[in-house]
């Protein structure tokens, strides 16, 4: 994942699955990290999607749409500001770059 200044990617938990390991270091630097916790990505206890759906339920107009917090907003905005500082102007390429595996390229067999 990011940092979302850089490459557009929030700050997010991502399955193993999906990461493709690199032999590239990114020095954290002095930013302050003890706030991404577990609890930092549980999601808010709300309504279950699931339930009895009635005909006012299926009518309304109001999408409720819950954006970012203003306090995970922030925490991004601080966590990136120490890591873009120690990115050379290569690795912020390299961060921004997209990457995709094509026919007959598999991940454990590249090197970068």
């Amino acid at each position: 994942t990011g940092p979302y200044a850089v490459n557009g990617v929030p700050l997010r938990r991502v399955n193993q699955r999906f990461c493709i390991a690199t032999s590239t270091k990114v020095d954290l630097g002095t930013g302050k990290f003890d706030s991404v916790t577990d609890a930092y990505f549980a999601r808010e206890a709300g309504k279950k999607k699931g339930g009895k759906k009635d005909e006012s339920a299926f009518f309304a107009t109001e999408a409720e749409k819950q954006g970012i917090s203003d306090e995970k907003k922030a925490g991004q905005k601080s966590m990136d500001e120490s890591i873009v500082k120690g990115l050379s102007a290569d690795m912020k390429s390299y961060l921004k770059a997209r990457f995709s595996l094509s026919a007959n390229m598999y991940p454990h067999e590249l090197k970068f």
